[in-house]
């Protein structure tokens, strides 16, 4: 009889642990929804818990979330339910799907249905208005799980959805955490990498959102490539910037989180941020294009908070500035544009 190898033994261990785990997705959305997708063919039962009593009906009967993906087949081990408790209720891994607005909110009211030993990994790019706390900071405070991560890369949703080719990154201080997250989501169309960089993540999912904004106005002026590989380039750096003088590792925003992010969502009208960009150079209010949007647009609460932030502590952002005088003073796209054509140019 062949020998399995030490470690061969210890994968097999590992992935039938997880196979035989409990996962509960906190929120409904599109993320939410692709998420549960993911795990469930390498879990025992995904509860994805929504508050609307109609869609989980929707959700149970039709195994379609039609809000979102009425063509997604959604598998036989995702059960949508109301009842947070039966939601949380012996699950082994809790992933957090919720906007960032109401994340400190849910998390109070929610924190009495954790045991703690969950392994927590939260899906949400943004931070909370003010305080500019990260997402896994405020969990930290709310809930009593201490092995959370979070999950981020260049992922729009409805791509995965229809079963395109993708990637992520899991990051944690808990080699289990990460563990968890490549076990869970892996496949062989979704690629998923580990690392431990926490605060390079979360920043990195959150900086994007300011630019797919930026990307989104040049796009409706038809400007070329040049403008978009100029925007892409110095928008990175003042990733880069921010990122780092918050406790960041610049590699990682070179990587799927940062770059990678990016990329996809400063070019694809899929992005919530990006369509905000484009309708405001057009002259649609942002009032107008948030209440028609109908789902969260993080950049625009982010660009606020983050251009307040960097002003106070003198970290260089124009992009950032720009977007906000865009957004929130009036001013017309190409002015924004003009002026910062002006800035005097340094060494790279």
């Amino acid at each position: 009889m062949k020998k399995v190898p030490a470690e061969s033994q210890e994968s097999m261990t590992q992935k039938d642990f997880w196979r035989n785990s409990k996962v509960a997705v906190v929120g409904g959305g599109s993320w939410g929804t692709v998420l549960a997708q993911q795990a469930a063919p390498r879990c025992r039962e995904v509860r994805l818990w929504m508050r609307n009593e109609d869609k989980v009906r929707g959700v149970n009967s039709t195994r379609s979330n039609s809000s979102y993906f009425p063509d997604m087949v959604l598998h036989e081990r995702v059960h949508a339910v109301t009842d947070v408790e039966r939601a949380l209720e012996g699950a082994d891994v809790v992933i957090w799907a919720l906007p960032s607005s109401v994340c400190r909110s849910q998390a109070k009211q929610l924190a009495k249905f954790f045991k703690g030993h969950e392994i927590l990994i939260h899906a949400t790019k943004g931070v909370e208005e003010g305080s500019l706390m990260r997402v896994s900071e405020i969990l930290h405070e709310e809930l009593p799980c201490r092995r959370i991560g979070v999950i981020s890369g260049p992922n729009l949703a409805a791509e995965i959805a229809r079963g395109e080719p993708a990637a992520t990154v899991v990051a944690s201080h808990f080699d289990e955490v990460v563990e968890s997250g490549m076990a869970l989501f892996s496949s062989e169309r979704f690629r998923v990498y580990g690392a431990s960089d926490v605060i390079g993540l979360e920043w990195a999912g959150t900086l994007k959102n300011v630019l797919a904004i930026a990307a989104g106005s040049l796009d409706a002026m038809k400007l070329g490539w040049n403008a978009r590989s100029m925007l892409l380039t110095r928008g990175l750096a003042e990733m880069v910037r921010f990122g780092v003088a918050m406790g960041a590792k610049e590699s990682t925003f070179l990587g799927l989180a940062g770059m990678g992010d990016l990329m996809a969502t400063c070019s694809s009208v899929l992005s919530r941020n990006y369509r905000v960009g484009f309708q405001l150079a057009q002259g649609v209010s942002l009032e107008k294009i948030i209440e028609e949007l109908g789902q969260t647009a993080e950049g625009v609460r982010t660009t606020r908070s983050v251009w307040k932030f960097a002003q106070e502590r003198g970290i260089s952002m124009p992009i950032t500035e720009g977007v906000y005088r865009m957004m929130d003073q009036g001013v017309q796209v190409q002015e924004v544009l003009n002026q910062l054509m002006q800035i005097p140019v340094n060494r790279e």
